[in-house]
């Protein structure tokens, strides 16, 4: 692992980018495991879909971005899909394990 400062070419600017984007997947598909995981403690769509808990989560990255030099608003958006992204998943894994009805 090389620092941007010990980056001699923009190949190795390239590698290192890589390198961060793979941890930073990983990390994603280890965050997906634990949404699909949530959805065995839910008892609605609305506990799902947590709209309260949504908008705090949101604002919350908001924070971290900006503390770490980031775009708020580009974290927010980002988050924003992602998460959309994650209860929409989450929900079908939910729906799946309710009991159907004969």
């Amino acid at each position: 692992m090389n620092t941007p400062e010990q980056c001699q070419t923009m190949a190795d600017i390239r590698a290192e980018i890589d390198r961060l984007d793979r941890q930073v997947i990983a990390l994603l598909g280890q965050r997906f495991a634990y949404v699909k995981a949530a959805a065995k403690f839910k008892t609605s769509e609305t506990a799902v879909k947590a709209p309260e808990r949504f908008e705090s989560m949101l604002q919350q990255r908001r924070v971290w971005a900006e503390t770490e030099g980031l775009n708020g608003d580009a974290i927010e958006s980002l988050y924003r899909d992602l998460v959309n992204h994650f209860i929409a998943e989450e929900m079908k894994h939910w729906q799946q394990s309710q009991p159907q009805e004969p």
